[in-house]
């Protein structure tokens, strides 16, 4: 299936049905009074998360979305039926914005997460609804509100914890492949990774993460290079960042440091929130490395790209030192978790207050 992570679609919901003008005729029965039904309801369009689907691919094609519109009022006190609703499937992680404005209406963030994005109109009132003591009568009716009509910007952002970012033929793909069963394109040349990958690393039992593989960054890419930052808008929820660094480059002229700062910088000027975000180096290909010269060669990058953060050495394609990394990893992906989910402490200036209270009960 195709990756599309933006589409802009129109949706219309429906027309609410007009109020009826009707009085009751029955033989031998004069005198009879209104029995104009109200109008029904106009149908509303819903968005819903759906955690199989992820991408918008379904919406590149078809653009237009439109609620049926409530039926009319009749006599004999029939009310017009409501409009059918429909509901747009959408990938967990969409962002549902006003196209006009550019402000955002709804984020689906959870499974099963259903949103209204345009409501139906309310039906109009039949003549039952003007009938009082001094109107008995009454010959007024009111048509259906019209529904809302929205031109909506769709734009996907991924759901995982753990990014992975890096040069193109970096490892990323093969370290995704290595730890989950994700299973993307890996060949031995650069951006053979056109779109995210997501995989679920599992470390025991209900332990587990997910972790998203974006194409590969090259210099210049702020100004259109390479694939651009089309796809870095996907690690903007993660709550880590890999940064997974080729240390034996086929070219003998390629500066592993050189590399790895370009790509910080093209992090600080896409967006310096994401540039903020825990980052980790991990230095991949070891196996090509000889073993007598790892250690002096993994000490002189740290030294020269003059990084304080933690450090893990590993080869995606042996598997090597991977299991200590992915462990680590959760632990820091439980910490974060607790601590967004963490009750805020109590003021002390009310506890006073409180127990003041439960004395007097």
């Amino acid at each position: 299936m195709k990756f599309v992570d933006e589409a802009s679609i129109d949706v219309a919901a429906g027309d609410g049905g007009n109020g009826c003008v009707s009085f009751r005729h029955e033989k031998f029965k004069e005198f009879g009074g209104p029995n104009g039904g109200d109008g029904g309801r106009g149908g509303h369009v819903y968005a819903l998360a759906d955690p199989n689907l992820n991408t918008l691919v379904d919406f590149r094609y078809t653009r237009r979305f439109e609620a049926r519109r409530g039926e009319h009022g009749m006599g004999s006190d029939m009310f017009g039926a409501a409009g059918d609703d429909i509901t747009l499937k959408m990938p967990v992680g969409t962002i549902i914005s006003d196209a006009e404005t550019g402000e955002v209406l709804h984020e689906l963030l959870m499974p099963g997460e259903k949103v209204l994005i345009a409501k139906g109109g309310d039906g109009g009132f039949g003549n039952l609804r003007f009938k009082s003591a001094v109107n008995r009568a009454p010959r007024q009716k009111t048509p259906g509100w019209p529904g809302e009509r929205k031109s909506l910007q769709l734009e996907l952002k991924v759901l995982a914890d753990v990014g992975l970012l890096g040069m193109p033929n970096a490892g990323k793909s093969t370290l995704i492949a290595a730890v989950s069963n994700a299973r993307p394109k890996i060949a031995d040349y650069p951006f053979t990774t056109l779109h995210p990958n997501l995989g679920v690393v599992r470390v025991g039992p209900e332990q587990s993460f997910v972790i998203a593989d974006i194409p590969g960054l090259i210099e210049g890419a702020s100004e259109g290079a390479g694939l651009g930052h089309q796809f870095l808008r996907h690690l903007q929820r993660t709550r880590l960042l890999l940064h997974i660094v080729d240390l034996a480059p086929f070219d003998p002229d390629v500066d592993p440091v050189a590399q790895a700062k370009a790509i910080a910088a093209e992090l600080k000027k896409y967006d310096p929130r994401l540039y903020a975000k825990p980052r980790w180096l991990v230095l991949n290909k070891l196996d090509m490395v000889p073993v007598e010269e790892r250690a002096a060669r993994v000490k002189d990058f740290v030294k020269r790209l003059r990084w304080k953060g933690p450090v893990f050495e590993i080869s995606a394609l042996t598997r090597e030192g991977c299991e200590p990394l992915m462990q680590a990893i959760y632990q820091h992906v439980q910490a974060e978790q607790k601590a967004e989910n963490a009750q805020p402490e109590r003021d002390p200036r009310f506890e006073a207050d409180a127990a003041a209270h439960s004395d007097e009960s």
